[in-house]
């Protein structure tokens, strides 16, 4: 695990060392226990190192001869992989040396090899030229954005880092600004920064002396199966989620330092905490948050139930409660931490969470995924509805409605056209339509976004579990009536639940998950509308009047949502647009 930066440029052009420290340093944070440096014949890759496994001898990038590669994340096949080569032809007991190798034999589709979640930087020195590969896993849980500047191609695992070696533009692009106020995330490969743009999911790019040449891409979702596994009965498709699932527990709990896990209660976490106890593995560590408001509003509180289940399988359970005072000194730090920025306002417990967690291990097991690949959202049921009774597809409305209304603004829905094009692009329908949309663009912009950022802010891996190819074959071929069933989505997961730790009573109607940003803003509505009005990203949206009225109503449905993603907004504007220092509390960084 790490953060890595580099270039490739073009003839004529060599790179920049004070430019490539500059954005190394910026993934200080992502990587604390090492740095490792390497030229070669017109590249140069640059890594952070979090160490995870082969503590001593794993430091990267990894040469062989002319070839290099070094990687940000986890590769779970790694034994399967060494299999295919002499016992003693690896240098290092690191998963992320055989990439190389693979790469080297396979060309630049060796990733349909690889079971994990990585991103992958590889150059080889041919003839005074170079070729460069940049790889990014299937379901994008690991980070990779690139900018093309007139001397070649630079890359990072966070936009912030090719900023600071003066890559791409700091200023917003409108469509995405209006895309995040709506959708609390940006879609497709452009980033909100001109001139930066995501790696895409699965996408593999070959890059030759500074010039891309070849995109190439693996869908996570395969289809293949779906035929094949439609008479499964009830007991046939429970053996198959439970191979997977074990299997996949088993080959992310691999790790040679502390290891936790993320346990709300929920279905997802409560799951993994089974699985593990299943396998006998060591004694884990879990880690709930709790909220308090300050006022007299109450919010979901799954505590209690999280450490009766942690005490049921002899877990270590930890209780963190989370106050306002908590939250208005630390939240300019969350959200500069959000560079590809996502308004998600579960990023305030995953901060709080991880920092505390830091103090004991260093990986957590993380339960995203589940709702995407074993359809528990609301509205993956309506996406099976028929259209006259209210059935539709995702996305189709937005935190401030139809438009955002302000001036300038149209009053349309622009901000839905890069799920517009990905809807039109699949080829599936009904249920898998959604749930692969959500897989393509909801997932990595932000649910993955959010946990990679927070944890990295505290030098932590975060693993997915659920995120995982064997587990996707397994589920995402099966028909629908597997996934949603009598009224309730993940039917199959909560029936495994059921069978392998009752105590967790999947069946019964589900409190939620809700952050009270509402109860909290409206307590300091007073100090915070004005501030947030000012702000020149929100300025030019919404008038100050209309600012006013949704943040004094905070507490209101709907309304916290909107008060939070504008909140959001004149944070990070003031931190990675204005450049202002983010050290201070909420109301001195808005000030």
């Amino acid at each position: 695990m790490c953060g890595m930066t580099g270039i490739s440029c073009r003839p004529g052009f060599k790179p920049d060392q004070e430019v490539l420290d500059r954005m190394s340093a910026a993934l200080l944070h992502r990587g604390p226990d090492g740095e490792g440096r390497l030229d070669l014949a017109g590249a140069a890759l640059r890594h952070r190192r979090l160490a995870i496994v082969d503590i001593a001898g794993g430091q990267q990038p990894f040469q062989y001869g002319q070839a290099a590669l070094m990687a940000n994340g986890e590769i779970y096949n790694d034994p399967a992989l060494r299999a295919g080569f002499a016992s003693d032809f690896f240098r290092t007991q690191s998963d992320c040396e055989p990439p190389l190798h693979m790469w080297l034999r396979e060309g630049a589709g060796y990733t349909a090899e690889l079971r994990g979640m990585y991103a992958i930087a590889a150059v080889e020195n041919q003839h005074g030229a170079h070729e460069m590969l940049l790889s990014r896993d299937p379901f994008g849980i690991k980070p990779l954005y690139i900018a093309e500047f007139e001397g070649g191609v630079a890359f990072a695992s966070e936009a912030q880092a090719l900023l600071a070696g003066g890559f791409g533009e700091r200023r917003l692009r409108d469509a995405a600004r209006d895309e995040l106020l709506q959708l609390q995330f940006t879609t497709g490969p452009k980033t909100i920064f001109p001139g930066i743009r995501r790696v895409l999911p699965g996408e593999t790019l070959r890059i030759v002396d500074g010039r891309i040449v070849e995109s190439r891409k693996r869908d996570p979702l395969v289809e293949a199966e779906r035929l094949s596994v439609e008479s499964l009965t009830d007991a046939q498709a429970l053996e198959r989620l439970d191979k997977a699932l074990t299997d996949s527990v088993l080959a992310h709990m691999r790790a040679d330092v502390p290891l936790g896990l993320f346990l709300s209660g929920g279905i997802d976490s409560s799951a993994l905490l089974a699985a593990a106890h299943r396998l006998g593995l060591p004694r884990l560590r879990a880690w709930t948050a709790r909220f308090e408001t300050g006022s007299t509003v109450t919010v979901a509180d799954e505590t209690a139930h999280a450490a009766a289940l942690a005490g049921h399988v002899g877990a270590e359970h930890h209780i963190l409660s989370i106050t306002p005072e908590m939250v208005w000194r630390d939240l300019p730090k969350i959200v500069a931490a959000m560079d590809d920025p996502t308004a998600d306002y579960a990023i305030i417990p995953t901060w709080f969470l991880a920092q505390e967690a830091r103090k004991a291990v260093t990986v957590l097991l993380s339960g995203e995924g589940g709702d995407e690949l074993f359809a528990g959202y609301g509205r993956y049921r309506r996406a099976m509805r028929p259209w006259w009774r209210g059935g539709r597809g995702s996305w189709r409305s937005g935190t401030f409605g139809r438009s955002l209304g302000g001036p300038g603004i149209a009053r349309a829905r622009p901000w839905r056209t890069g799920l517009a094009a990905l809807e039109l692009s699949q080829r599936r329908a009904g249920l898998p339509a959604v749930q692969a949309i959500d897989v393509a663009e909801w997932l990595p912009n932000d649910l993955l976004l959010k946990l990679d950022r927070c944890l990295m802010a505290h030098s932590v891996e975060g693993r997915t579990p659920l995120l995982d190819p064997v587990v996707a074959r397994a589920i995402w071929p099966l028909p629908d009536h597997f996934k949603i069933r009598d009224g309730q989505g993940k039917w199959l997961l909560r029936q495994w639940l059921q069978d392998a730790l009752p105590q967790a009573r999947p069946f019964a109607p589900k409190q939620g998950f809700t952050v009270p940003v509402g109860a909290w803003i409206e307590a300091e509505s007073a100090r915070l509308w004005p501030l947030v009005a000012r702000n020149p990203a929100v300025a030019a949206v919404f008038d100050e009047s209309r600012v006013r009225r949704i943040f004094e109503t905070a507490s209101r449905r709907g309304h916290a949502r909107q008060a939070w993603t504008l909140l959001f907004l004149a944070l990070w504007h003031r931190h990675h647009i204005e450049g202002r220092s983010c050290a201070a509390d909420t109301f001195e960084v808005l000030a």
